[in-house]
């Protein structure tokens, strides 16, 4: 722990659940205090867009508009002083590409530290768990596939959707049941024996059905594995504006 020390200003697109926002706020500002010490948290700035209109977006396939409105709020941050944006959800990023070419300052992408750390652990071979959009549009596929070499298998196209409704119509809601947890492990299972060697659980939500240690085979929160990386980013771009 390094005392004295400050991070860079962290700027948040927020909304996309509030639950979702509500956990990288706590996650961001957990990472650094365990590197600073004391009371240090993180600094940040957050929009926070209505995640009823980008929903209702999303499911009529208006993506163009999705990526208007978020840009509209990246505008906003990098106009209140973040060194840099990152969209806390990770369906979003289906458009993030489309966000980083608008903006002047930096968009930490989640598929980034999360290939890293897959990377580094040897794993080829990955499950990935997520809304129908994060499992189908091939985002986080393309890029880990053509960044660190990693393929990403996704579940049947019933289960899928299944998936989905729970994590839209329960969980950004905040309705946690039981039933939940069995159909996270009965995917986890199922992914497992088609070769998967880890489970990537890319949805704000899902962590908060299972911990990573109950899964069958090694599991990445790639939301906490985002956090920590932006409070990493915001340390040493802090460090070397001195």
């Amino acid at each position: 722990m390094v005392s004295g020390r400050q991070t860079q200003l962290i700027g948040l697109l927020g909304g996309m659940s509030w639950e979702s926002s509500a956990l990288y706020y706590r996650l961001i500002n957990q990472a650094a205090h365990d590197r600073l010490g004391g009371h240090h948290n993180a600094r940040s700035l957050m929009y926070s867009l209505d995640f009823d209109e980008l929903n209702d977006l999303a499911a009529k396939g208006d993506w163009d508009r999705v990526a208007e409105v978020i840009t509209k709020a990246a505008r906003h941050l990098e106009a209140g002083g973040a060194a840099f944006a990152m969209l806390t959800a990770v369906t979003a990023h289906y458009v993030a590409d489309t966000v980083a070419a608008a903006i002047s300052i930096p968009l930490l992408h989640i598929a980034d530290p999360t290939g890293k750390v897959l990377q580094a652990a040897g794993h080829k071979r990955v499950g990935l768990l997520g809304t129908r959009y994060t499992m189908e549009l091939g985002f986080l596929a393309e890029r880990l596939q053509r960044k660190f070499g990693i393929e990403l298998l996704v579940p049947p196209e019933d289960d899928r959707t299944v998936l989905h409704r729970l994590i839209i119509d329960e969980l950004t809601l905040g309705i946690v049941r039981p039933e939940a947890k069995s159909l996270l492990l009965r995917l986890a299972n199922g992914l497992r024996a088609r070769g998967a060697e880890a489970i990537m659980l890319a949805c704000t939500e899902l962590p908060l059905v299972l911990a990573m240690e109950d899964y069958p085979i090694s599991a990445y929160d790639v939301v906490k594995l985002h956090a920590e990386a932006a409070v990493e980013l915001a340390l040493v771009g802090a460090e070397q504006q001195g």
